[in-house]
């Protein structure tokens, strides 16, 4: 069965696959290898970084593609060393360079370092990248409310996206709610709790049995289900394939309800919260 990848509106009128391949701790040869083989997959959304160091790789995968630039979603970040306003726009066209692309479809600022406060100016540059073409849509990662309040109160322009920590020990409630309202997406890295006790969840394994999927599947088929755009990663051949297929596994009310009840709240948390998070 051929998936086809639903697509979800932004704000600013452009769409985002909401199934996407992400690259991070990809290293730079192995990169050109496996987004290569995720485009062959059915993969047109790719997620990248600047601090991840394969802006290369998956350059050299998007030159040898025969899929057509215009079909494909390419995501990187500016790190947090570069933020600020000069910097971010240097960054910018350093990341391009890399990736050999004129543009990206979504430039996100990485994290929020609300302790440096330079991520209004950041977000200032962004509104010019993307009035340049050098980004179509403008976004951020690990952002809070109260940042997102910030830069919309400062600027008059809301992110399209946060991307964030988000799977069913997580899920953001609040978060989610909160961007819904006011037209942004979610977007959720780490989205399968980095392979930890999630993919052994008992809820989870009775949940994957029934429906002849793996717990990877569920998991990725909740983060649709729900409407996170939704960027897992592997570099195993028969993992990209079935990731992918997670969009034939349709989850039911009861099968979300028992999803939700999987909730751990700030205890669910893998990573380093936005909050507080403050490094180089």
């Amino acid at each position: 069965m051929t998936q086809t990848v639903p697509e979800l509106k932004f704000h600013d009128g452009n769409s985002i696959d909401q199934l996407g391949y992400g690259v991070w701790q990809v290293p730079d040869a192995e990169a050109e290898i496996v987004v290569g083989k995720a485009i062959d997959a059915g993969y047109r959304h790719i997620d990248t970084a600047r601090i991840y160091g394969n802006e290369e790789g998956v350059g050299r995968a998007i030159a040898a593609t025969d899929v057509p630039r215009e079909e494909l979603f390419i995501t990187t970040k500016v790190w947090n060393s570069d933020q600020g306003y000069e910097k971010t726009l240097l960054a910018a066209d350093a990341s391009l360079e890399r990736l050999g692309l004129e543009y990206v479809d979504l430039y996100l600022i990485h994290w929020l370092q609300p302790k440096r406060g330079t991520y209004v100016d950041t977000w200032k540059a962004l509104i010019q990248l993307q009035k340049d073409g050098k980004a179509k849509s403008i976004g951020v990662c690990n952002f809070t409310i109260e940042a997102l309040e910030e830069l919309y109160a400062e600027t008059g322009v809301r992110p399209v996206i946060n991307q964030v920590e988000t799977h069913p020990y997580f899920p953001q409630n609040e978060l989610r709610a909160y961007e819904a309202e006011h037209g942004i997406l979610h977007e959720s890295w780490s989205p399968l709790g980095q392979g930890g006790d999630l993919l052994t969840d008992p809820v989870l394994v009775k949940i994957a049995e029934k429906h002849n999927a793996s717990v990877a599947q569920v998991v990725i088929a909740w983060h649709l289900a729900v409407g996170n755009v939704v960027i897992p990663k592997s570099v195993t051949d028969s993992r990209i394939i079935e990731n992918f297929a997670s969009l034939n596994v349709t989850l039911d009310d009861e099968d979300l309800a028992a999803i939700a009840t999987l909730d751990r709240g700030p205890e669910g948390r893998i990573a380093a919260d936005p909050a507080t998070a403050d490094f180089a």
